[in-house]
């Protein structure tokens, strides 16, 4: 069972082995394989809420195909652009070692892809198993291009939990009657705030809580007594969410696709950006009953959001020599989500996050730091552009958002590229603060003076660098929690609180023993976050808030690892079918 598709063909379709894959003699049947994929970007007419319009797809799919393979396997994957935009994929949470020029933010790490061209992308698998994503990274074409990414284990190795009846990718997002391009451009063109989706979505459907959508409802059909996997994936451009399903417990085993120990609990909460794979042990017999699985946002900023709830369907399969009940007459149960703005619960729950740290999967958490970094993050503003107009932000400003007061400046070629031919004069400089330029009160009251300086500066680190970096919320246009996203690595989360970090107390309190391993973190709202991670993939790595708007409006920077001297720790020499700008 998996996302709904507009056009269904078989499965096998949408990824082919090689024929080497084919022809594989049983004692091979543990080695790694090489599998292929084509997406075409192309536009599709679909319908929800009524409305029917045209997105940008794969293969015609909304949301679109299902990627699976196992530890260790080889992606080509063809990309080709039948669309007027240009387009970038980004495989969500893959390392990409040492194959940076696969991981697709346009203009980070390739050029977009522009119409009528293709691009493929060669990457492999290494050290990682779980649900990932995949989605497109340029603009918001992300509302409607994104896609489950499943790594399973390597032949033969078990999952340490109970091996599931069956596994069920879940893909929160979001749909806009309008044209989420038309949205973005709009509100950077006056300044002011993006209108908001009109739904949300599970596997692209808004389900019975919307008007005109009673059909249009995901179902998770499941037999009684048994173990489900469900691969939980926040697709939405700009809310957290917080998803439950009535009468029923989820056990946590996994999040970002690293394993953690496992925990009950009745409440998820998960991020844009981020994956969260609960087990959910279905009741013993036939409930005579059905069940709402439902999600709406957590909310901690000031300014507007889609204050609506997604529902699917919880229905359970009639027990064999039983009169066929009607499902429409079964009394359905509501879950109890938490309040909107419930920080406490979403604290409470990310503490409970531990990664399994034992011999087969350990927490390699860097126990010496070479480099700290301190970075404030929060929105801000820029004059507005316009001589002799008023703009839509704060006090006729245009909203900005920064990183140590930069808010990131785009290059108009990609950052990569120029990295690796050692042109980057002209398009980056390597002096991204390591700290604030301009102390104050984070997360006290705000400066009189919001605006940001607005630029593209790099963080350069040589090979094999220990990191620690803690991320501060600030409250210069009100706190807000931010889920920041490292492309090329995992980090560890060591440390979380509220108020001012702390130098001199905070780092007594860090977990360095089992921390949550992760791609994607929420900085809290008036708080902050510490990571640590070992910088030993060399490339340009983009490290961005995944609040979409967020991103649009510069909260962004990357960092550059150098080559390391070793043949195996150097960047490999760019593809021939790299786009070019």
């Amino acid at each position: 069972m998996g996302a709904p598709l507009i056009s269904s063909p078989p499965f096998l379709t949408l990824f082919l082995f090689s024929f080497m894959t084919l022809c594989l003699s049983p004692q091979h049947a543990l080695a790694s394989i090489t599998r292929h994929y084509k997406f075409d970007i192309e536009l599709q007419n679909v319908t929800r809420l009524c409305q029917t319009k045209s997105i940008v797809t794969v293969n015609g799919q909304f949301p679109g195909p299902r990627i699976v393979a196992r530890e260790g396997d080889q992606l080509l994957i063809k990309v080709i652009n039948h669309v007027q935009n240009n387009i970038s994929i980004h495989w969500h949470g893959i390392r990409q070692l040492r194959t940076g020029w696969a991981d697709g933010p346009a203009y980070v790490t390739q050029c977009p892809i522009q119409t009528g061209h293709s691009y493929v992308y060669n990457f492999t698998i290494v050290g990682q198993r779980g649900t990932l994503w995949w989605h497109a990274h340029i603009s918001w074409l992300r509302s409607t291009v994104y896609g489950p990414l499943i790594i399973l284990p390597k032949l033969g190795v078990p999952y340490p939990f109970t091996k599931p009846y069956k596994a069920v990718p879940i893909i929160f997002g979001e749909w806009w009657n309008a044209d989420p391009e038309a949205v973005i451009s709009q509100a950077l063109q006056t300044g002011g705030g993006p209108n908001v989706s009109d739904a949300y979505t599970l596997n692209g459907l808004p389900g019975p809580l919307y008007n005109c959508s009673a059909k249009d409802a995901f179902k998770l059909k499941v037999e009684a007594g048994k173990t489900y996997l469900l691969r939980l994936i926040n697709a939405a451009l700009n809310d957290e969410l917080f998803f439950s399903i009535a009468n029923h417990t989820l056990k946590v085993v996994e999040a970002d696709a690293v394993y953690v120990k496992p925990f009950e609990t009745q409440t998820i909460l998960i991020a844009p950006g981020q994956t969260t794979n609960v087990l959910l042990k279905t009741k013993p017999s036939f409930p005579n009953a059905t069940f709402f699985l439902t999600a709406r946002p957590y909310v901690t900023g000031l300014g507007t959001f889609d204050n609506s709830t997604v529902a699917g369907i919880l229905e359970y399969e009639f027990p064999p020599n039983t009169k066929t009940l009607k499902m429409k007459k079964l009394p359905l149960f509501k879950p109890n989500l938490p309040a909107l703005n419930d920080t406490a619960f979403a604290t409470k729950l990310n503490d409970k996050l531990r990664s399994l740290n034992n011999a087969q999967f350990p927490a390699n958490v860097p126990q010496k730091v070479d480099k700290h970094f301190f970075f404030t993050v929060g929105l801000g503003t820029n004059p507005c552009s316009q001589h002799n107009q008023t703009c839509q932000g704060p006090n006729g400003t245009m909203f900005a958002a920064s990183i140590n007061n930069i808010s990131f400046a785009m290059p108009n070629t990609a950052l990569l590229q120029s990295h690796f031919s050692g042109q980057s004069n002209g398009v980056y400089t390597p002096d991204f603060p390591t700290n604030p330029i301009i102390p104050f009160n984070y997360t006290g009251a705000p400066p009189n003076d919001t605006m940001v300086s607005n630029g593209t500066k790099l963080v350069v680190l040589p090979f094999n660098t220990s990191v620690e970096l803690v991320m501060q919320d600030t409250s210069i246009l009100g706190a807000e929690s931010h889920p920041l996203h490292l492309h090329g690595f995992n980090f560890f989360v060591v440390g979380q609180g509220f108020g001012n970090f702390d130098r001199n107390k905070d780092p007594a309190k860090f977990n360095l023993v089992d921390p949550v391993e992760r791609n994607t973190v929420g900085v809290p709202s008036g708080g902050w976050v510490a990571i640590r991670f070992l910088a030993d993939n060399p490339g340009v790595w983009f490290m961005h808030c995944h609040l979409e708007i967020h991103t649009s409006w510069g909260l962004k920077m990357a960092w550059v690892v150098l080559d390391g001297k070793l043949p195996n720790q150097k960047l490999l020499p760019p593809p021939a079918d790299l786009p070019k700008c």
